[in-house]
Order: structure tokens, then C-alpha cells, then sequence
């Protein structure tokens, strides 16, 4: 198996997310450039944290149309696993592989800490090693990460169980105080309707070690691995 981390003009969270892959899964990754639409034969693409071109216009708004991305979007409409990390997230629904948006902080204020998440779903490849209802410690580091959709898009991610995490209190309660952004319904990350796209913004590449304070994000690193051996 082998991975690619994408690498645009201002990304400052790449290096994070290959490390892990590399250093701790001790699994093949390579840099893939955002002007390249070869993939280079990977079998999941990872969309790291950070910017993009500066992240003009909007969070994303311009790295959707990146040769790499149109690369990235023929290999997920072709059933290929994407997870999208913080700017990754944006990125993904600016590029329409996930629904919805991701606007301002409530307070319109950059937000960094660490935040409790409880897991939604265990029904996909990036959260088969997670438990309905547990909950991780994993930072966020962000401006844009409210998340927002229309009523029907939102009835359609909860019918579908295709959110994937919400950020909650420590013992999992879903309340207004734990909602870091303002986040519709505290959602922190969703899948798509094949369950091969995954976006979130908290920083599971900033929580897969202990000495970084939590090394709950490594489950969700070490779910991709697992749901690729066993293709």
C-alpha cells in the first residue's frame, strides 16, 4: 500500500501528516505537488492542514482547481479513500466531494486547542478501530471551521450516519459550550455517500503521538492502514 500527502503553495501541515504515515505507521508515503495530476499509483490521498495559495478568495476556493485535485477527485468518484484535514476539509467541499461549507468561527476569532470529539460512526474505513460513542482528545487549529449545510443536506448526513464526529464535552455530551465554532449540530467531520471520503477539522496528525499531549488521532491513521490490507 502507499499513500500521498498533497502539497500546495502555503501548506504548513504536510510534513506533520507524512511523519506520521512514514514514522509511525511505517507505512510508504510520498509528497504529491498540487501542479501534477499524477497520483503516482497511491492508494489513499491524504489532504493535509494548513493553507492553500494563501487561501485567497476563501478557505480552498482556489486549490479546487489544481491539476492535483482534478486528479484527486477522478480517484474518488472511483471508490479511492481521501481524508481531508482541516484545510483539507475546506478544500474538499470547495471541490464538491463533500457537502456543505466551512465558514468563520462564531466568535470570528483563530482558534487553537484541544478539543474532545466523540465518534459517531465505526462504519468507515477511516473509523473501523473507533467505538460509537468514545471519545478522542484532538487539537484544532483554525479561523474557518464552522461547518454549515442546508436542512436537507444535514437530515441526509444524519439519516445516512455520515457524520463522523462531533465535538463534545469529555464524558460525549453534545452541548453548545463544547462547540469550539459554531459548528451546525457541533459536526467536526463527515463522510461522503460512498464512505471513501472523509473530512474533518480537527488534527488527528497533531494527536498521534503521546508526547504531543494525545495519541487518539493514530486510531483513525491506523484505521486507513487496516481498511487497505484488507482490500
Amino acid at each position: 500500500m502507499k499513500f500521498g500527502v498533497l502539497v500546495f503553495p502555503g501548506s504548513n501541515c504536510d510534513h506533520d501528516t507524512y511523519n506520521v504515515i512514514a514514522e509511525i505507521t511505517h507505512q510508504p508515503v510520498s509528497f504529491l505537488w498540487h501542479d501534477s495530476e499524477d497520483l503516482g499509483g497511491v492508494d489513499a490521498v491524504l489532504v493535509p492542514g494548513g493553507f492553500a495559495y494563501g487561501d485567497y478568495l476563501r478557505t480552498g476556493a482556489i486549490a479546487r482547481f489544481s491539476p492535483v485535485m482534478q486528479a484527486v477527485t477522478r480517484f474518488a468518484d472511483a471508490g479511492g479513500l481521501v481524508l481531508g484535514i482541516c484545510n483539507g476539509f475546506q478544500i474538499l467541499t470547495e471541490a464538491g466531494l463533500l457537502p456543505g461549507a466551512l465558514m468563520r468561527n462564531a466568535g470570528l476569532k483563530y482558534i487553537c486547542k484541544q478539543v474532545d470529539l466523540r465518534v459517531e460512526t465505526a462504519n468507515s474505513p477511516f473509523t473501523s478501530q473507533l467505538r460509537v460513542g468514545e471519545v478522542l482528545q484532538i487539537p484544532i487549529g483554525h479561523m474557518e471551521g464552522n461547518y454549515y449545510c442546508d436542512a436537507e443536506t444535514l437530515r441526509e448526513l444524519e439519516a445516512e450516519d455520515r457524520v463522523a464526529f462531533r465535538y463534545s464535552t469529555p464524558t460525549g455530551e453534545i452541548t453548545p459550550e463544547a462547540n469550539p465554532n459554531g459548528s451546525l449540530r457541533n459536526i467536526a467531520g463527515i463522510l461522503n455517500k460512498g464512505r471513501n471520503v472523509l473530512g474533518m477539522m480537527p488534527h488527528p496528525d497533531r494527536s498521534s503521538e503521546k508526547l504531543l499531549g494525545s495519541a487518539d488521532g493514530l486510531k483513525i491513521f491506523s484505521s486507513l492502514v487496516d481498511a487497505l490490507a484488507s482490500k
